[in-house]
């Protein structure tokens, strides 16, 4: 099929897929498209990004079309794959007056009920409260026409199984199932055994996982090292927006803020946060104001965003299948990405296995250099500028560069001096001769062994991740720092000042520099003319909930010398103090027994 309209779909549903500027199928909806019209049952192997999503979408809503009740069900691991879900199955349905909604954990029972009572055709939700409706005789499945399982891999390795096969075995036997799925192993197969019909065996990744899309490769970093190594790939190896891999909460936490005091627009992505917190999170990864998130495997689930160009395995995953959702989380879409996983010595011969189940060759790269990370800001640098000299505004700069030089005051070469070093300053560019150096952890033959100090894949400090830096003291140059009369006793992170900061005050993530948070105080440098603009619009902002006042911190006097020990009092007669007088000697009065 070269076409969307080479395939059987009503014409409302061909009018959204033009509005949503659908052009090319993909291979995944190629192949099941077209049996699934027909009402067949179907396993589709796809990974995800390959537009699974429009695969069974678009024939759930013209399947679904008259009748009473419940007609089409969703299943999804996670909430937020689930409204995902729901929002393109409704963008596919517009005409057509079919309804979907929503049905998760951790949300209100009121709305569900209530679009349940009207008789909504389409339910997108999460196994265990779907299950929960069905128990509670909320639910009715009884005129069920086609249920999909979206990801089962995934809600097998979540705990889901058990949730799963009950909620099927509530269904009709003459519903349709299209189980999708980026791996098959054993408990999905024995279930699509146990409870499809016939089922057809499609998607261009029938066979092994495909990832010829990603760019693999891998370095070998101590754990001890790693938030060192996350820094310099970031400075020297990656564009774009990149997602990192935690294996914990804690080490997710401490990783993103970490990077956001290093001048980074990170944030965190997992289980502790709220869903309204979580979903600020992903707005402003899709709004393109993060440069990188950094998730727990669970958290991530759900994050369907195409401008990923990169994924980072801060932590070696536990197994194979989730090393393949990982990195599926880049390349979506039709491009290209990249995948990098942090290899502690201990693990080396496990990137190596996955490496050959995958039929592919992940290369080993070094961590960047000083003299690699310079030599690649400079050139980004050397990027913008070329850039600027076409782009809009250059005929107004070129005019004013030639009134400034006619001047007299300036010649060329102290403008452009002037120039790129304000540019390079604003971007944190070093214009420093690139200097020869290593990353001694990274290279060479000698560290192939385990490192004295190293503990194989649990790292110097368990789970719990890298350890961050401290925070130096003291304003940058060119920069104001502001203060918040709020620390850590309240639970701020620097992800909270750096989101209150971008969304209040419209100042990118990227301009915001060290970021200090103390017990009872929190210090953020922002550029001085941005300082100035902020403490003239905003008296309060908003971190986690409520309003906090921010001011200028202030800045002690540099040349202050301050007042040493002040000298012992004279004794008697001018005679120096001998010090203070010794406590007396503890009397027991009374009598004593």
């Amino acid at each position: 099929m070269s076409s969307f309209q080479d395939f059987a779909l009503d014409a409302p549903i061909q009018e959204a897929v033009a509005k949503l500027g659908f052009t090319a199928p993909t291979d995944i909806q190629t192949v099941s498209i077209p049996p699934l019209l027909e009402g067949r049952d179907v396993i589709g192997r796809a990974r995800t990004g390959s537009g699974k999503t429009a695969a069974f979408g678009l024939p759930m809503v013209q399947n679904v079309q008259g009748g009473q009740g419940v007609r089409g069900l969703v299943l999804a691991p996670t909430r937020e794959l689930a409204l995902q879900v729901t929002d393109a199955l409704r963008s596919f349905a517009q005409g057509l007056g079919v309804q979907v909604v929503s049905i998760y954990g951790g949300s209100s029972y009121d709305p569900q009920l209530r679009a349940l009572r009207k008789g909504v055709p389409v339910v997108v939700g999460t196994p265990g409260r779907l299950l929960d409706h069905l128990e509670r005789g909320t639910l009715d499945l009884s005129n069920l026409r086609m249920l999909v399982l979206d990801e089962a891999d995934e809600m097998l390795r979540m705990g889901f199984i058990d949730d799963v096969e009950a909620i099927l075995s509530a269904t009709p036997d003459t519903r349709q199932i299209a189980l999708f799925s980026a791996t098959l192993p054993p408990p999905i197969e024995r279930i699509a055994e146990r409870y499809l019909n016939d089922p057809l065996q499609l998607g261009a990744d029938a066979g092994r996982p495909s990832t010829d899309h990603i760019q693999q490769s891998w370095a070998r970093v101590p754990h001890r090292h790693k938030l060192e190594a996350i820094q310099r790939l970031l400075a020297g190896a990656m564009e774009g927006t990149s997602l990192v891999f935690a294996r914990t909460r804690a080490g997710c936490a401490e990783v993103a803020d970490a990077l956001v005091r290093s001048g980074v627009a990170a944030d965190a992505l997992h289980g502790d946060l709220s869903q309204s917190a979580r979903e600020r999170v992903l707005a402003r990864l899709r709004a393109k104001r993060l440069s990188v998130v950094v998730a727990t495997d669970v958290a991530s689930r759900g994050i369907d965003v195409d401008h990923i160009r990169t994924v980072v395995n801060l932590d070696m995953p536990h197994d194979f299948d989730t090393y393949v959702h990982r990195i599926g989380r880049t390349g979506r879409a039709g491009r290209e990405g990249s995948a990098i996983t942090l290899v502690t010595p201990g693990e080396i011969g496990k990137i190596k296995r996955y490496a050959r189940e995958l039929r592919v060759d992940i290369e080993r790269m070094d961590i960047p250099s000083d003299a690699e990370i310079a030599v690649h800001q400079q050139g980004r640098l050397r990027d913008r500028l070329q850039g600027a000299l076409s782009g809009e505004g250059a005929d107004d700069a070129r005019r004013f560069v030639e009134e400034t030089i006619a001047s007299g005051d300036w010649t060329a070469e102290d403008l452009a001096v002037a120039a790129i070093t304000s540019l390079a300053r604003s971007g944190g560019t070093s214009l420093a001769e690139p200097k020869k150096g290593d990353v001694a952890w990274s290279r060479g033959s000698q560290h192939q062994g385990r490192e004295r100090g190293d503990r194989d894949d649990r790292g110097d400090r368990g789970d719990r991740g890298p350890r961050p830096p401290r925070a130096p003291q003291g304003p940058s140059e060119g920069m104001v720092e502001l203060f918040f009369p709020v620390g850590a006793n309240r639970g701020v992170r620097p992800g909270d000042l750096v989101g209150a900061i971008a969304n209040e005050t419209g100042l990118p993530g990227s301009a915001i520099g060290r970021i200090t948070v103390v017990e009872h105080k929190s210090f953020v440098e922002v550029p001085k003319e941005a300082a100035d603009r902020i403490l003239a619009e905003h008296q309060t902002l908003e971190i986690r909930g409520r309003a906090v006042p921010l001011a200028k911190a202030f800045v002690r006097d540099p040349n202050h010398t301050p007042r040493g020990p002040r000298p012992p009092r004279p004794g008697p007669k001018g005679k120096p103090s001998r010090g203070p007088r010794k406590p007396p000697r503890s009397r027991t009065y009374g009598k004593k027994n």
